[in-house]
């Protein structure tokens, strides 16, 4: 192989971005220079999407519209509704996310206008809009009625409303608004450079985003925080994860949720994280997945000197809000919505279509006989 080759891109520096970065002298990931613990501590999940998508943090007036214009596009079409019910129920929810975009995109009126005006409506309806979709879905498949959107509700409270028909205590709200804005941006990440590809060869926003949840189902992207729990299930119990882990390792086996190609000594994003899981664990009286993770993160830590990512609190939070473990990477959709989104918006204010060279390692230049002569 050549020296030159920079296998997925490793340490390749593309274009630039204004949206969010890793900031190695405070430590954290940052949305517009703001740290996003900072924004956990003070924000709410809207005040953070407006953020991200427009560049400043908004006034009172400012988040009022945005909620305002967010609340009147929840609303989906009978169509969607009936071809939500159509999907097989054991069809994967991130499948159903990528279906549900698409059918909003041949519906949009703005589907071919690529003007920032055009497509801020549009990142609009699929912002409000996806989040109902994936709920009638969870509802449709344990043939429960579906439940539409409440417009006095905050966009979490609204998605425990139409996923369970009721919105549980503050805090737990809080700990989902807080990993919704966790999720919400994180630079050149596979799903991001998909949907910024997708859009420099002037494609739609619709489109865009379609390929950008194909990629996040991935389990070595989005589709990590599902496999956590699916490794919490397989331990069972506190009592087994030291022998689980320190087999796990002696046969090389990959532990999911550890690990960050961004952060080598600890994604800064687990803290806070972690500190919300423990909140939700103590209002469900639960402590069994907090003390795997103990034991699980300890002995990475020892014998690998590999940290957590925030996939690896996530999946069980996630878990003890009562949410199915194939739902946990479609949660990540509706929050990175508003990251990709911007991220299409920046590609298309200074585009240049992105297209990489390969080095040929085939055949040399043959000649092509008859086929009785093969």
């Amino acid at each position: 192989m050549s020296e030159d080759i920079k296998k997925g891109l490793m340490g390749v520096t593309v274009d630039e971005t204004a949206i969010s970065k890793v900031m190695p002298e405070i430590n954290s990931l940052t949305y517009r220079g703001y740290a996003a613990q900072d924004l956990c501590a003070k924000c709410k999940f809207e005040e953070v999407a407006y953020l991200i998508l427009n560049g400043e943090l908004p006034n009172k007036k400012q988040l009022k519209d945005f909620e305002k214009r967010e609340n009147k596009e929840r609303k989906i079409s009978k169509s969607l509704i009936n071809a939500i019910k159509s999907i097989p129920k054991t069809a994967h929810p991130m499948d159903v996310a990528r279906t549900a975009v698409s059918i909003m995109g041949l519906e949009d009126k703005d589907a071919s206008n690529n003007s920032p005006q055009a497509n801020m409506r549009k990142v609009m309806r699929i912002f409000a809009k996806t989040p109902v979709a994936l709920a009638a879905f969870y509802r449709a498949r344990k043939g429960k009625k579906i439940i539409p959107p409440e417009k006095k509700l905050s966009f979490s409270e609204n998605f425990f409303h139409m996923c369970f028909g009721k919105v549980p205590n503050k805090d737990i709200v809080k700990a989902f608004d807080v990993s919704l804005i966790l999720y919400a941006e994180h630079s050149f990440n596979v799903s991001t450079f998909t949907a910024r590809t997708i859009t420099s060869s002037l494609s739609d926003i619709h489109g865009a985003i379609t390929g950008a949840i194909a990629s996040l189902k991935g389990p070595l992207h989005g589709g990590a925080n599902e496999e956590v729990m699916h490794m919490m299930n397989k331990i069972k119990k506190p009592e087994n994860a030291l022998k689980w882990i320190n087999n796990a390792l002696d046969n090389k086996d990959v532990v999911m949720g550890f690990g960050h190609r961004v952060y080598k000594s600890g994604d800064s994003r687990v803290p806070t994280m972690r500190e919300y899981f423990g909140k939700v664990a103590q209002i469900k009286k639960d402590k069994k997945f907090e003390k795997i993770y103990d034991i699980v993160e300890k002995v990475m830590i020892e014998r690998k000197n590999i940290h957590p990512n925030v996939d690896y609190p996530t999946g069980p939070t996630y878990h003890l809000m009562g949410f199915d473990t194939d739902f946990f990477t479609p949660i990540f959709v509706i929050s990175r919505i508003t990251g990709w989104s911007a991220h299409i918006f920046e590609q298309h204010a200074a585009n240049k279509l992105i297209r990489p060279l390969a080095s040929y390692n085939g055949n040399q230049h043959r000649k092509v006989t008859q086929l009785n002569q093969r």
